[in-house]
């Protein structure tokens, strides 16, 4: 094996050199090699690796003509030994479209042969009615009935690709026939296991070679029909068809339904024609009237009854255990197809399901199966006066909060989740109040699921528990690291899955089982939305430890997106008073997140731009939370929130506190905002800065000092004021003690913002026209006119002062 693999990297490293003109000689060398009689290992190894060098590139490479030809040739050779084959049908399938193909599967007698052909054909599309000759071809020899002909097995998948490809193409009679074979094979597959292959030593004897019964799953001899729950030491042709033709019954089914095929043909002579075990079913009088489509149900849906009754069985084997789980689930998929598609199986599908629930909701190992049969009872439910609320409630509640580890079901479980959303209908208030549950499969499966959430949150998002869902959406990385110790702390350790065992977390572990603790872990580990939310900043200074953690680590890159995505839904129905709560929610939350390297800054730019967002909707935002906003200004809560969300803010009310925008504004209000961020400005920019508080970005400064000239502007007693600070800004920006705390660039940028203030305050009335233009005048055309007020204003300014002071501005 390590040989190979050896092979295969050198191979690899070849292709990416080789460059056209080596690929035309290469081609060359393997046409000589299939021009011999004797096709031997040298040939097998010159096409694997031309297989390489077609498949590994993303550009389509082009073969010469004698190449393709003979690779064509050799594929239909009845004499050529099957890996060739296989390797030729693997290369022209590469190489697809290829306009120079002659391929053609009329007069192919070898099943095999006719199957990898076909798969080259339907790889080209369907320029040529490839798919519909194909389909023809291999009906045809589906009529041919020959017991002990060719086996069929090969051609089973070639039918399910023609089918999915282009349904419409199949005749009714086409439709008959393969609903006919796949009766037989389904129904009445030998019971008898497969003939043991003798080595004909001396010891060999007849007696000895005889086949016995197939077994059930636990060992019992089986009573009933062969299924793919039966076992054996070996199978013949039609126990293999069987098993094939379950795998393909659900899709065929679906292809099939009468709304496509047109009229039903009744005239079943010719069915059991040619099929020796087809004769027991000459017993079945009623079942043979039927037409073949309704046969065939009829028959799908004893084999699925007889499935569900074998799933009850004790497996001997883990593997026969599993299997039992997986074809549990594709029997009910295949119920609820019949149901849809004929009514009248219904309520003989009732009892049989009800009582498979029952005994499913207390048997977690077989959880997977509850979604097709929860997916059943929402499309059926009011049929049969079944509460399908109730199902949907206990599937939400119990199965995230103890299966989050599996990623198989998580995936399984938030599609399920997507793709009922229409049949949830008056429903779909338990999946919202859900979603606390539904974040656990988030938290700990985000990097393949955060695609599926970003799809799915939008249903999950309601007026009502939309500020407890962001809540859970920001600790969404804290959720992770505390159901990672839910699970180090769980008994069953042979049901924990792997996690990284180089992290040492006693103290947290210890929290976890801490009384003083456990109401904190509760909430966050709740099953459904409380109504109420509680500060968990506790916690993170618990679960700090678990901060490293990847499975932390990668939970955290996936929260912007969905930040994004949850207040892009709330935009669609917000109101004031849900604006307003949201607004509080992100001031707080700014200086309050766990703290996962790189995640605060993150989070703080999608924080600081729908801070924005919210305050562009509702202006009046501003006003009404002035309290809050200037002890967000006055707090370290300010501070520490981050240089983007903390300039948002301060932008916001330098752009929206004025009577333009709400007539509740007063100067009074201007003066205690302009207090405040003078303050805070000073404490930003003075000699001797906090070493507990962040270094400030210079953009952080000339936002503020912007925010303070607007304000100035709309009470111009504090002019005065500001122009005096803005000297002191200016001449700051050229100290030595600035250059030290900041670079030289964003120096230059401080000192340039305080030079263009300082001018546009000499004119108040101009000062006030720029910074607080008129609605009409914040269109963008006004912006983007040379000729229009705005920039004609600022132009003329530029020049008066020019003039006076004899400088230009930075």
């Amino acid at each position: 094996m390590v040989e190979a693999a050896v092979i295969m990297v050198k191979h690899d490293l070849d292709r990416r050199e080789i460059q056209d003109e080596e690929l035309q000689k290469f081609c060359s060398r393997v046409s000589k090699l299939l021009q011999k009689e004797d096709l031997g290992p040298d040939a097998a190894d010159a096409l694997r690796r031309l297989f390489l060098i077609v498949s590994a590139t993303k550009y389509n490479r082009k073969l010469e003509k004698t190449c393709v030809d003979l690779l064509q040739t050799t594929l239909c050779l009845p004499t050529c030994p099957e890996q060739l084959q296989l390797l030729c049908a693997a290369i022209l399938r590469e190489m697809s479209p290829c306009d120079s193909l002659s391929l053609c599967c009329d007069h192919i007698q070898n099943t095999r042969q006719l199957s990898l052909v076909a798969s080259v054909l339907l790889a080209q599309g369907d320029k040529k009615q490839e798919v519909r000759n194909v389909g023809l071809r291999v009906f045809k020899v589906l009529e041919s009935r020959q017991p002990e002909g060719p086996s069929l097995r090969p051609l089973l998948p070639v039918l399910s690709k023609v089918t999915s490809l282009a349904p419409g193409t199949l005749h009714q009679d086409q439709t008959n026939v393969l609903n006919k074979r796949l009766v037989d094979w389904l129904r009445y597959a030998s019971v008898q296991q497969g003939l043991v292959h003798s080595s004909g030593g001396f010891f060999s004897t007849p007696r000895a070679r005889q086949p016995g019964p197939v077994t059930e799953v636990d060992g019992a001899v089986a009573t009933d029909f062969f299924t793919v729950l039966s076992t054996g030491q070996h199978f013949t042709e039609d126990q293999w068809l069987n098993v094939q033709a379950f795998s393909m019954l659900r899709a065929w089914l679906l292809h099939s339904s009468p709304e496509g095929t047109g009229p039903a043909d009744t005239d079943d002579r010719s069915e059991l024609e040619g099929s020796t075990l087809s004769v027991l079913s000459a017993a079945t009088s009623t079942s043979r009237l039927l037409p073949p489509q309704e046969r065939l149900r009829d028959k799908a849906f004893e084999y699925c009854q007889r499935l569900i009754e074998q799933s009850n069985r004790r497996a001997l084997r883990k593997g026969d255990a599993d299997l039992q789980k997986a074809c549990l689930v594709e029997a009910v998929l295949v119920l609820d197809v019949l149901c849809r598609q004929d009514p009248s199986f219904l309520y003989r599908t009732l009892s049989c399901l009800k009582g498979l629930h029952a005994r499913l909701c207390g048997d977690p190992s077989s959880v997977r199966a509850l979604l097709p049969l929860a997916q059943f009872f929402l499309n059926h439910g009011e049929a049969v006066a079944v509460d399908s609320e109730a199902v949907c409630q206990r599937l939400f509640t119990r199965t995230p909060a103890d299966l989050f580890h599996s990623p198989t079901l998580a995936f399984e479980f938030v599609r399920f989740c997507r793709d009922n959303l229409p049949q949830l209908g008056r429903n779909l208030s338990v999946l919202r109040l859900s979603f606390p549950n539904l974040f656990k499969f988030l938290a700990w499966n985000s990097p393949p699921l955060t695609s599926e959430f970003v799809a799915f949150l939008p249903s999950l998002v309601d007026a009502s528990t939309a500020v407890e869902m962001l809540h859970a959406l920001l600790d969404l990385p804290c959720l992770t690291a505390a159901l990672d110790l839910q699970l180090r702390s769980s008994p069953a350790a042979s049901e924990r899955p792997l996690w990284d065992t180089s992290l040492r977390t006693p103290s947290c572990l210890e929290a976890f089982r801490d009384p003083q603790f456990q109401g904190l872990f509760q909430y966050l580990l709740r099953a459904r939305a409380s109504g109420t939310t509680e500060r968990l900043a506790p916690l993170h200074q618990l679960l700090q430890p678990m901060a490293s953690c990847a499975r932390v680590v990668q939970c955290a890159e996936a929260v912007p997106t969905l930040v994004r995505v949850f207040f892009s839904a709330v935009s669609q129905f917000t109101d004031k008073a849900l604006t307003n709560q949201l607004a509080l929610l992100l001031l707080e939350r700014s200086d309050s997140l766990y703290q996962v390297p790189g995640y605060e800054a993150s989070v703080h730019r999608v924080l600081s731009s729908e801070f924005l967002a919210l305050c562009t909707r509702h202006p009046s935002l501003v006003v009404e939370l002035a309290k809050e906003l200037l002890e967000f200004l006055g707090g370290t809560g300010g501070l520490r929130s981050g240089a983007s969300m903390l300039s948002s803010v301060v932008w916001a009310i330098g752009e929206y506190l004025s009577v333009c925008w709400d007539r509740r504004c007063t100067v009074e209000q201007i003066n205690k905002f302009f207090e405040a961020l003078e303050a805070l400005l000073f404490e930003l920019t003075q000699s001797r800065p906090s070493a507990t508080l962040p270094k400030c970005p210079p953009q952080v400064i000339t936002t503020l000092m912007t925010t303070l000239t607007k304000l100035a502007s709309r009470s111009q007693d504090l002019i005065p004021r500001v122009s005096l600070f803005l000297s002191k800004m200016r001449t700051l920006a050229l100290s030595p003690a600035a250059s030290s705390m900041h670079c030289e660039e964003g120096m230059g940028a401080v000192r340039r913002r305080a030079t263009e203030l300082l001018h546009l305050l000499k004119m108040p009335s101009v000062a006030q026209f720029v910074f607080t233009p008129s609605v009409d005048v914040s269109e963008p055309r006004y912006h983007r006119d040379t000729n229009t007020a705005l920039p004609l204003a600022l132009r003329t300014v530029s020049r008066l002062v020019e003039k006076e002071a004899g400088l230009l501005p930075g």
